[in-house]
This record gives structure tokens, sequence and C-alpha cells, in this order.
């Protein structure tokens, strides 16, 4: 839990929730003439800073989920391009058309169809004038192994020699299994943009300058120490609680 990013907001509202316990405990002494800092207005932000923590709490266990989900799914295309690559090679299909297939292939499981140069393979070429340029293979992104399953499957249904008796290896199959594919994919997009719109107003109620939980407990402090004095037993109170603006 300590090592939470949430952590923080959600000590800032705690400690923010014991200062106005400990401000109510002062009665009538506690008369501050900004009304942003009243009790009454305490309480508001109080209720408002709760709210939006457990919105952001919320819609991270929706993306959380939605991630997991997806990630469990891809987690399944590694054996199944594999064997309908084994499919094809034990088919009636040319070299060509199976190498065609194994390029785009190495390019879901992030492979090189040859080996990187090392870096002695790089220098020898170099003092030799022959300038090597290495290119990433990974195309790892979600985004770039769905394109590259689509034109995997794509170029398989148009091989007339792949005809699978697996019903998994199919092209109907492969279609389908890429559509769920991408409807995974989306559903962490279509969490991640409620997720990143709470916290936009979560750090807006906590953090926003003069208005914000952070600020506010700050003001109440100083009114404190103005109004019962920097070694009172009231500031001693509140000095201690921490306020952070943690983004």
């Amino acid at each position: 839990m300590g090592n939470s990013p949430e952590t923080g907001h959600t000590k800032n509202v705690a400690n923010f929730e014991e200062l106005i316990t400990i401000v109510k405990g002062y009665g009538d002494s506690y008369k501050p003439t900004r009304n942003a800092i009243s009790i009454i207005e305490l309480n508001k932000v109080l209720a408002e800073s709760n709210s939006s923590i457990n919105k952001v709490s919320s819609e991270h266990s929706a993306y959380t989920i939605a991630v997991a989900v997806r990630e469990s799914e891809f987690n399944k295309l590694g054996n199944i391009i594999t064997r309908s690559l084994n499919a094809l090679k034990a088919s009636d299909s040319s070299a060509k058309v199976d190498e065609s297939a194994a390029n785009i292939v190495r390019k879901i499981q992030g492979k090189r169809a040859t080996p990187k140069k090392s870096e002695e393979e790089i220098q020898a070429l170099s003092a030799e004038g022959i300038h090597v340029k290495e290119v990433s293979a990974s195309q790892m992104g979600y985004d770039n192994r769905l394109a590259n399953f689509y034109k995997y499957v794509q170029l398989l249904s148009n091989i007339p020699e792949y005809q699978p008796n697996e019903e998994d290896l199919t092209v109907k199959s492969l279609f389908e299994l890429h559509d769920n594919l991408k409807e995974k994919n989306k559903a962490v997009a279509n969490t991640a943009i409620p997720l990143s719109s709470a916290r936009i107003a979560r750090n807006e109620i906590l953090y926003k300058d003069n208005t914000g939980l952070v600020d506010i407990s700050f003001d109440v402090k100083t009114y404190i120490k103005s109004a019962f004095g920097a070694s009172s037993p009231q500031y001693k109170q509140v000095s201690s609680l921490k306020f952070s603006k943690t983004r």
C-alpha cells in the first residue's frame, strides 16, 4: 500500500479530516473571517475530496480489470500463431509464401529475421567504413500486434493450401480471435479515459491553487497560528499534520 501512487492523495484527505476534527474541538474559539476556511466549507471540501478519491478508485478498478483481461487474451496469441504457421509450413504452400507469413509472425512476436549484431561486430564493420544501423524488431505494442495479426490472417485467407483441420487454426477462427483481441484492447482504452478524467477532477479538488484541499489546509494552519500563537498547544496540534501536492 505504501508504494501505491494513490497513497499520497489518500493521506492528504485523511489528514484533512483529522484537521477538521481538531478545529471542531476549538468550539467558538475558531472564528476565521475567511468563509472558505469555516467548518461548514471545510466539510464540503472533505466530502468532495472523498468523493473524488472514491471515483478514481472505482475507475482504476475497471481499468485494472480490463488490462488483466487483455493481457490474458493476448497471451494466447503466441501459441496460436506458432501453430498456424507450422500448419502452413506443413501444407503444400511454397517456401516463399511460408517466409512471407513467417516475417509477419516475427513482427507479432517481436523477433528478428536475422540476429542483432553485437557491439564488437558493429565496431569492426565501422572500421571498414560500413555504417550499420540496427532497427528495432519489436512491434509489441498492442495496436501493432493487432495490425500485424490482421495482416497475417489476411495473408492466410489468400493461401488456398492453408486448410487446417484444427478448428481453432482455421481462417474463420483466427479472424474471430482478432476481433476478440480488438475488443479487449478497445476496452482498455475505454476505461483509461474515465480514469484519466477522474484523476484530473481529483487533482483539481485537492491541489488547485488557493481553493484546493492542500492550500486550504495551509490557510487553516496559518489562521490557528495567528489566533492562538506559534507556540500554542493548538498550533502544535495541527503543525504536525503534513500536506503535499502529490500529482
